[in-house]
C-alpha cells in the first residue's frame, strides 16, 4: 500500500450503525383481554344476542340465532396473559357457545389464566362446548370456571384438555370448576396436570394423553362406568361425566357415551334434557 499523500489520503474509518439488542423474553408485554356475550328475550319469545364484546385473542362471532363461536385472532394464551370471558343467559333464553379450533396454550414468563364466568337465568339454557385445550410443553396455565344457575336453568358444560402436542411432554395446568345453583354449592372440582411424577401414576392419568369432563343439569339415575369413563350423579340436580383417553378423538367418544347415559332416563318432554 503506498504511503498517504495528497493523491492517496488515509482512509476514513467507517462506523457501524448502532444496533438495538432484542429485549429478553421476560420483558414481553403480557396480554390482558376480556370478552362477553349476553342474551335477551325478544317480545315474541325469541332469543337475541344483545351483547357481543371481543378483545384479541378472545374474538366472538355470532354463527346462528343463539349460537356464538370463539375465533382465535392472536396466538395464545402465552405465559403471563390474563384472559376473561363473561357469559350471561337471560331468563327463558338459550345460548350455545363453541370454538372453531382448539386452543393452544404456549409457554412464557409466568402463568397464564383464563377466567370464565357464566350466569344462567331462570328457565335459561346454556351449552358450552369449545374444542380442546392443548397444553404445549413448558406452559403453565390456570383455568377457572364459575357457573351460576338460577331456578329451572339448564346447562351443558364440556371441557377437554390434551397433554401436549404430538410427541412432546405436557405443559402444566391447574383447573377449577365451581357450579352454584339457587345460591347453594352444587359442584366444586379442582385438578392439576403436567407433573410427570404424578401424571404417570395409574391412580392419576397413567398412559392417558387427554382428560375431559362434562357437567349436565340432567341427573343420571345411577352411577355408570365403562372403559376410561365414569358417570357420577351429583347430590343435587346434575351429573358429572369424567373421562381419560389416548387422544382427543377417543376422549370425545367416551364423553359423548357418558352424556348419553346421563340423559337416558330423562322424560321425553321436548325440552333440552341437560
Amino acid at each position: 500500500m503506498p504511503p498517504p499523500s495528497a493523491d492517496h489520503p488515509p482512509p476514513t474509518p467507517t462506523l457501524a450503525a448502532p444496533t438495538t439488542p432484542a429485549p429478553p423474553a421476560s420483558t414481553r408485554r403480557v396480554m390482558r383481554a376480556s370478552a362477553a356475550v349476553a342474551t335477551a328475550r325478544a317480545g315474541d319469545g325469541r332469543t337475541v344476542v344483545s351483547r357481543l364484546a371481543s378483545a384479541p385473542p378472545l374474538t366472538l362471532r355470532q354463527t346462528g340465532p343463539h349460537t356464538v363461536h370463539l375465533v382465535s385472532t392472536a396466538a395464545g394464551p402465552l405465559g403471563g396473559d390474563r384472559l376473561a370471558l363473561d357469559l350471561y343467559v337471560a331468563p327463558g333464553t338459550t345460548l350455545e357457545l363453541g370454538s372453531v379450533a382448539a386452543t393452544l396454550v404456549l409457554p412464557g414468563p409466568g402463568e397464564s389464566e383464563l377466567l370464565v364466568t357464566a350466569h344462567v337465568g331462570a328457565g335459561g339454557t346454556l351449552r358450552f362446548a369449545p374444542e380442546p385445550t392443548v397444553l404445549a410443553a413448558g406452559c403453565a396455565h390456570r383455568l377457572v370456571v364459575r357457573l351460576t344457575l338460577e331456578d329451572g336453568a339448564s346447562a351443558f358444560w364440556r371441557e377437554e384438555i390434551v397433554f401436549g402436542r404430538h410427541g412432546e411432554p405436557s405443559g402444566r395446568c391447574r383447573s377449577r370448576f365451581d357450579v352454584t345453583r339457587d345460591g347453594l354449592p352444587l359442584l366444586r372440582q379442582e385438578f392439576t396436570a403436567g407433573d410427570p411424577v404424578f401424571d404417570s401414576s395409574p391412580a392419576v392419568y397413567g398412559p392417558a394423553r387427554c382428560v375431559g369432563t362434562t357437567f349436565l343439569t340432567a341427573r343420571a339415575k345411577e352411577p355408570a362406568v365403562a372403559e376410561g369413563v365414569a358417570v357420577l350423579p351429583l347430590a343435587g340436580p346434575g351429573t358429572l361425566v369424567s373421562a381419560l383417553a389416548k387422544d382427543a378423538v377417543q376422549l370425545r367418544s367416551r364423553l359423548e357415551w357418558g352424556e348419553r347415559t346421563a340423559v337416558a332416563d330423562e322424560p321425553a318432554t321436548g325440552a333440552t334434557p341437560w
